[in-house]
C-alpha cells in the first residue's frame, strides 16, 4: 500500500512492517501506540523504524492513519487517572489543629 508520510511516498504492507518490527524492544508507551504482534509500541517508534527517518519529521497522525489502513490496531493516548483535587489547606490545618474557642 502507498503511504505518504513526511512528503514522502513509502510502499509499506503489512508483513514488511512486521519484519522491521520484528526483534525491536517497544519504548514505555505515553502517547498513541501501535500493537503490532502482541507489543504494544509508541507510533513515532513505529514511524522511525518503518521510514528510517527523523521522529521530528512526521506527524503521529500520519503514522496512525497508515498502521491503520495496513490493519493494525492502533489505541489512543493512554486516560491520565483523575485524582481529585488536593485541598491546599488540608496539611496546614491538620498541623495547626482546630481553632480555639474564646
Amino acid at each position: 500500500m502507498r503511504c505518504v508520510i513526511a512528503r514522502f511516498p513509502f510502499d509499506l504492507t503489512k508483513s514488511g512492517v512486521l519484519e522491521s518490527m520484528k526483534g525491536v524492544t517497544p519504548e514505555p508507551v505515553t502517547g498513541e501506540s501501535v500493537i503490532i504482534g502482541r507489543r504494544h509500541y509508541p507510533a513515532k517508534q513505529v514511524g522511525q523504524v518503518v521510514t528510517r527517518q527523523d521522529r521530528r519529521d512526521f506527524s503521529t497522525g500520519e503514522v496512525l492513519r497508515a498502521m491503520t489502513q495496513l490493519g493494525f490496531t492502533c489505541r489512543p493516548r493512554p486516560a491520565a487517572a483523575s485524582a481529585p483535587p488536593a485541598d491546599p489547606y488540608g496539611p496546614a490545618s491538620a498541623t495547626l489543629g482546630a481553632p480555639l474557642s474564646a
